[in-house]
């Protein structure tokens, strides 16, 4: 019986499918609105913690302003960890999550 699949072999494989690329997406960082910090300071640590330009720290923060939260950086879930530490170390609030 050469090249036969059974529905169960298709549904396995499709279940493997789908594990295998909810592992591919990345993790995000997340920056959340605050009442405690000025927009140019946000914009400031976005440009010292990621490299952003300041056209691009500043969209980032106005999302943050008017949105109630940007995602900043996304990656390996170690890395985004570490992008979290860092907003924190500098008191932004600031989450991970998997990217959807």
């Amino acid at each position: 019986m050469g090249g036969m699949t059974s529905p169960a072999e298709i549904e396995r494989a499709q279940l493997e499918q789908d594990a295998e690329g909810a592992a591919d997406k990345p993790w995000v960082t997340v920056v959340w609105n605050d009442p405690v910090n000025l927009m140019s300071y946000v914009t400031y640590v976005l440009q010292k913690i990621f490299g952003y330009s300041r056209d691009h720290a500043t969209k980032l923060m106005l999302d943050v302003h008017h949105k109630g939260r940007a995602v900043v950086s996304s990656g390996s879930k170690e890395k985004v960890e570490g992008d979290v530490a860092k907003l924190h170390a500098a008191g932004l609030w600031a989450t991970m999550q998997k990217d959807s």
